[in-house]
């Protein structure tokens, strides 16, 4: 409904992120676009916890533990080791056919996830953008945050909420303010599942106005509150 078109989409080799673009580009009837896969762009590796109910690992370990390894920005959690049950799956997926053992990780924090994803941003996404194109990316929470703090780059996080730009449009614009983006702020940040995020950029590749949520105040307000709420403990 917002009007918006593109020129090139890029997503990670994970299901959930594809079928998300899938789907967005289905309904904005702009299937023909190129589309371009990365591991660079895949969801953080949770190591030892893959394959885990977040609620039941909260139980079992402690909400406050949980939190450290989800949300601490150079604190992995514990790595996933030969006799896990989806060790051999990974280790063997044809998608990292071409990886070195090096470059596949057994665990990573958000830093690491920030590690891989950013040359790809630096060195693949950029260079569209300079050429002036319309750059859709379908990815998961903890590679595009990695994207948000290199591109508000400062030091501090300040977040508001604000009115609809237009009532014809559920689109909250200005919803997210941030005055800069530290290690302690992106640990903090819940980018809300399924919201598409909107950021326009000068020519140094500055944004020109905050980041902006396309949905409506309470339905962002929700999503980010469904986001926080993982890895607690279910009552």
């Amino acid at each position: 409904d917002a009007g918006y078109e593109f020129d090139i989409c890029f997503t990670s080799v994970q299901k959930r992120a594809i079928r998300t673009l899938w789907t967005v580009l289905d309904a904005i009837d702009q299937m023909w676009l190129p589309v371009i896969r990365t591991w660079r762009l895949n969801e953080r590796h949770y190591g030892a916890l893959t394959g885990l109910n977040k609620a039941e690992t909260a139980a079992k370990h402690g909400e406050a533990q949980v939190k450290i390894w989800r949300r601490s920005y150079d604190i992995p959690p514990p790595p996933m080791q030969s006799d896990h049950p989806f060790y051999s799956t990974i280790a063997k997926d044809r998608r990292y056919a071409d990886l070195t053992e090096d470059q596949l990780p057994t665990c990573e924090s958000l830093k690491d996830t920030i590690a891989r994803a950013l040359p790809f941003w630096n060195e693949e996404i950029v260079p569209q953008i300079k050429e002036g194109k319309r750059v859709l990316i379908a990815a998961h929470g903890n590679s595009l945050r990695g994207i948000v703090k290199h591109l508000e780059g400062r030091s501090a996080l300040q977040w508001q909420q604000r009115p609809p730009a237009s009532p014809r449009r559920s689109r909250s614009d200005g919803a997210a303010v941030f005055a800069g983006m530290s290690e302690e702020a992106i640990m903090e940040l819940n980018l809300p599942t399924g919201i598409p995020i909107v950021y326009e950029l000068d020519k140094n590749l500055k944004p020109v106005k905050p980041m902006q949520f396309l949905g409506d105040e309470e339905t962002v307000r929700k999503a980010m509150e469904a986001v926080a709420a993982q890895g607690k403990v279910k009552k």
